[in-house]
C-alpha cells in the first residue's frame, strides 16, 4: 500500500458521460490522497496502423480518431481541474483495446477508475464489458463509478472468510477514515438447507452467534488500527448480494473483494462482486485478492 500511494489514480476515458463521472471521482481521490491523476484513452492498433497507408483516406481517418480522443481527454481534464491542479493531471492515448490498456496501466496505478458503461454500451447494460473485464484482471483496486455519487453516507464493506475479504476491509477502513465516515460491515450467511428435516434440527440462534463471532474476529485488528472509525456490524441471515445491495442505497462507497469464499480458483471475479457492478446504488470499489491475478 505504501508504494502504491506514489502511483497515480488512473481513469479510463472514452468520451461518455460515465467516463466524465469517473474523471471527477478520480480527481477527488487524487486530491484526497495527494496522488497525481492519469487520464488514459485507448485506440485500436488497427487505427494507429492506418497512418502512412496510401488511398482510402486512411491517414484522415486515423487523425480524426486521434483528434476525437484528444478532445475527450481535454474534456475529462477540464472536469478534473475543478478539484486538482493542472500540473498533477497527465493524459495519454495508448494503442490497444480499452480493457488491455487499462489492465496494463493497473500494474503501476494506485487505483483504476471507470465509468459503469462506455460509449458502446446499451441502455439496458448496467455494467459495460470493459468495466467487468478490467475489474476481473486488474492488478490494483478498481472503482466503478455508478449509482449516486455523494460525499454523505457510510462506507459499506462485505465481509466473509475469503482471502480477499481482509484486503476489502483494509481499503474500507482507509476510505472511511479519510472521509470521516462511519463503516457498515455486512456479513451475510445463507440459511439454504436442502433437507427440511435437517433445518428443523438446527439451532439458528447458535449459528448466528457463531457468525457474529466470525465478523468480530475479522474486524478486531482493523478496529485497533482505525479506532476513530465508528463501525456498525450487520450479521444478515440471507444472501450476500441482496444484503449489500440493500445497504448500498444510502452509501457513498461499497467495497467488496474480487472473489468470495465460494469462488473457484480460476474465477477472477466472484458472483457477488459482479452483482454489485451491475446493480449497486453507489460507486463500487473492488479490492484485489492477492492470489487472484498471477504476478
Amino acid at each position: 500500500m505504501a508504494r502504491q500511494r506514489e502511483w497515480p489514480v488512473v481513469v479510463g476515458v472514452d468520451g461518455s458521460d460515465p467516463a466524465l463521472d469517473a474523471a471527477r471521482w478520480g480527481a477527488g481521490e487524487a486530491a484526497r490522497t495527494g496522488a497525481s491523476l492519469r487520464l488514459v484513452a485507448a485506440v485500436g492498433r488497427s487505427t494507429l496502423a492506418m497512418g502512412g497507408r496510401p488511398g482510402l483516406g486512411h491517414e484522415q481517418r486515423r487523425e480524426a480518431a486521434l483528434r476525437s480522443l484528444r478532445d475527450h481527454l481535454d474534456a475529462a481534464a477540464q472536469e478534473a481541474a475543478r478539484m486538482l491542479p493542472a500540473d498533477r493531471i497527465d493524459r495519454e492515448i495508448r494503442g490497444g483495446s480499452a480493457a488491455e490498456v487499462l489492465c496494463e496501466e493497473s500494474a503501476r496505478a494506485a487505483t483504476v477508475v471507470l465509468g459503469t458503461r462506455g460509449r458502446g454500451g446499451f441502455a439496458g447494460l448496467l455494467a459495460g464489458s470493459v468495466a467487468v473485464a478490467v475489474t476481473a484482471a486488474s492488478r490494483c483496486p478498481v472503482v466503478v463509478v455508478r449509482g449516486t455519487v455523494t460525499a454523505d453516507g457510510p462506507v459499506v464493506v462485505g465481509v466473509d472468510r475469503s482471502p480477499g475479504s481482509d484486503a476489502a476491509l483494509g481499503l474500507a477502513y482507509e476510505h472511511a477514515a479519510a472521509r470521516s465516515a462511519p463503516l457498515v460491515a455486512v456479513h451475510a450467511w445463507s440459511d439454504d438447507v436442502f433437507d427440511p428435516d435437517v433445518a428443523l434440527l438446527l439451532d439458528w440462534a447458535a449459528i448466528e452467534a457463531d457468525e457474529r463471532a466470525v465478523l468480530d474476529d475479522q474486524l478486531a485488528g482493523w478496529s485497533q488500527k482505525y479506532p476513530d472509525v465508528p463501525v456498525r456490524r450487520m450479521v444478515v441471515r440471507g444472501q450476500a448480494a441482496a444484503a449489500l445491495l440493500h445497504h448500498s442505497s444510502d452509501a457513498q462507497l461499497l467495497v467488496v473483494g474480487s472473489r468470495g469464499r465460494g469462488g473457484l480458483a480460476g474465477l477472477l471475479l466472484g458472483s457477488v462482486s459482479q452483482a454489485m457492478l451491475q446493480h449497486a446504488w453507489c460507486p463500487v470499489l473492488v479490492a484485489r485478492d492477492p492470489g487472484a491475478v498471477e504476478p
